[in-house]
């Protein structure tokens, strides 16, 4: 009788086991939906002459800010200076989906960027952001890569006039400062009309992030790195930050959950 009951205990505590580990990750808010309380703040450089103006006269809580907006909290980030938006904590292996709208006022363009693998100190670059690669969200060029001070990557690419074009399937190039320059083009352009909702969605596992806009993925770069005294180190965690950068942005939601590997479905 007592084997009975010990062979019935095995096997329920194993079922449980096996749901618990089956059980998907529970996503965690970055945007506690309340205030900005759990993010660093940092205000950088002007976004030029014309609005240094504004550069002299802009404060953390004017440009990082959380307002009431069709009955929900937002986060409101003004534009009117460099800034960045950044969490304390690095991450690694993560999904993280952010969803974000322009608004109305506009400086010098419709610009920003969501800023990963970021490290060391704020105004490495652009004498504002931490050393970062970035996913770019800027009005017409969502998606693209961007990379900042000496981060690097390798990405499958086509040569289109004088840019290179993510293409899965083309020429395996390195990028960065050294090597074939710090811009790659997403592959399509999936950026729904000013005024809506954008949702995008970067997947970071080990070396490999891939970018999606509305669901469809436009860019996927692999051995990200650092390149230091003629080497390449790898680089596959860090903070993440949102950037203040010259026009309204609204931001619904950021939120993150850890992944054990990339959805097939996603990757070419």
């Amino acid at each position: 009788m007592k084997n009975v009951s010990f062979l019935s205990l095995f096997l329920i505590s194993s079922l449980l086991i096996n749901i618990a580990c089956q059980r998907e990750p529970a996503w965690e808010q970055l945007f506690n939906g309340e205030n900005l309380d759990n993010w660093d703040k940092y205000l950088g450089s002007s976004l030029g002459p014309d609005w240094d103006d504004l550069a002299e006269a802009a404060t953390e809580e004017e440009v990082f800010s959380v307002v009431r907006q069709d009955g929900v909290n937002v986060i409101r980030i003004s534009g009117v200076i460099n800034g960045s938006l950044a969490t304390p904590e690095s991450y690694e292996n993560y999904h993280l989906r952010l969803v974000f709208r322009w608004g109305d006022e506009v400086y010098s363009r419709r610009n920003s960027g969501l800023l990963y693998h970021s490290f060391g100190d704020f105004g490495a670059a652009f004498d504002t952001w931490m050393a970062n690669i970035e996913f770019q969200m800027m009005h017409q060029n969502l998606g693209d890569t961007y990379l900042m001070v000496n981060t690097t990557c390798e990405t499958e690419v086509e040569m289109v006039g004088d840019e290179f074009i993510y293409t899965p399937g083309g020429e395996t190039l390195t990028f960065g400062e050294h090597a074939h320059g710090r811009m790659i083009r997403k592959n399509t352009d999936n950026e729904n009309p000013l005024g809506e909702w954008n949702t995008i969605d970067l997947y970071c596992m080990g070396r490999t992030a891939v970018h999606v806009v509305n669901g469809i993925t436009v860019m996927q770069n692999n051995n990200t790195g650092v390149y230091e005294d003629g080497q390449i180190e790898p680089l596959s965690s860090g903070k993440i930050q949102i950037q203040s950068e010259g026009a309204e942005l609204f931001i619904r939601s950021v939120d993150i959950m850890p992944i054990r590997d990339i959805p097939q479905a996603l990757l070419p």
